[in-house]
């Protein structure tokens, strides 16, 4: 994980009165509001090293449950209760901590400027956040989401699947230093009940994967980008892979809302379908290694990406039918 990167780990609303423990970087860490925003702390009380998160807010201060040490939101051990004497000097590990579109972004550095969050940032669109979980490792997750020949079997119905005839796609890929983009163009209609929804015709199809993590898809028609979905994906522990999710799209008066109404249970059914089978495979696979076939044009990229692995600058072209 880079320390220079923000990383979402919530959706805004889930943290609310109470403290909230989240994973990050391998260590839970404790979420809290207060009077001037949010904290993020080490979820650990130095003392008897209990959760701070099982603990209650009491004045802007996030209270020990054991013994009721209190500590303000950078961390500094303000009171103990029934010590007369002088406060001993004592403090929890605090994290770069923002809130932006409905998430909530950690880091472990002090990044330089704000999250990227989706690629429709400052247009008038309809918003989602959406969070998921599934056994399964942050590479096989993210390129399960960039896949495109996965949909016509995994969420047949959903995007693709409904008509037996298939079109040749042209697919360039670019490449930068740490992501990596894929443009699908040539598919003029996905027959599939959300592309439906959308509104039915395509000009190209974008899949993108940035370091750390992040996994964009957007889908343009002839007026312009229809719906953008970016996850921002991290590995909390060796099997879990935990992502926040936005769902963007154009509001267009009142239609934008409706088609978001409509479009977020089938994406929700669209998740399901894909965590079952990405626990499957993680299950099924362990210790085995799997084979990169000639349709899995990102695979490498994003392994090398997680990996550090600066990729080169360049364009390649392919062929596919979609």
């Amino acid at each position: 994980m880079t320390k220079d990167l923000w990383h979402a780990v919530a959706r805004s609303r889930d943290l609310k009165r109470k403290p909230m423990r989240v994973m990050f970087e391998g260590k839970g860490i404790v979420l809290f509001r207060h009077a001037d925003g949010l904290s993020a702390l080490h979820d650990q009380c130095p003392h008897r090293l209990v959760e701070l998160s099982k603990g209650r807010i009491v004045q802007d201060t996030i209270e020990c449950p054991y013994h009721g040490w209190r500590f303000d939101p950078e961390g500094v051990c303000i009171d103990i209760p029934g010590c007369v004497t002088t406060l001993p000097r004592c403090r929890v590990p605090r994290y770069s901590v923002l809130e932006q579109d409905g998430g909530i972004f950690l880091s472990m550095g002090k990044p330089p400027a704000a999250p990227k969050v989706h690629p429709m940032a400052g247009q008038d669109i309809v918003s989602r956040v959406v969070k998921s979980a599934t056994r399964s490792t942050l590479v096989d997750a993210a390129e399960n989401i960039l896949d495109a020949t996965h949909t016509h079997f995994t969420h047949k119905g959903l995007l693709r699947g409904l008509s037996k005839s298939r079109n040749r796609v042209n697919v360039q890929i670019t490449t930068g230093v740490d992501w990596v983009e894929a443009v699908y163009t040539g598919e003029e209609k996905q027959h599939g009940l959300i592309s439906t929804l959308l509104d039915g015709s395509s000009t190209k199809g974008v899949g993108r994967y940035r370091r750390s993590g992040i996994a964009e898809l957007e889908y343009w028609g002839p007026k312009g980008m229809v719906l953008a979905t970016t996850f921002h994906l991290r590995q909390t522990d060796d099997e879990t892979v935990e992502g926040i999710g936005w769902l963007t799209g154009p509001r267009h008066g009142g239609i934008g809302h409706l088609k978001a109404l409509a479009f977020k249970p089938m994406f929700r059914i669209a998740l399901e379908q894909d965590r079952r089978v990405l626990r499957s495979a993680f299950d099924n696979g362990r210790g085995a290694t799997r084979m990169i076939g000639p349709l899995d044009i990102l695979r490498r990229q994003i392994e090398m990406i997680e990996a550090g692995i600066p990729l080169p600058e360049e364009t390649r072209h392919y062929e596919m039918a979609l």
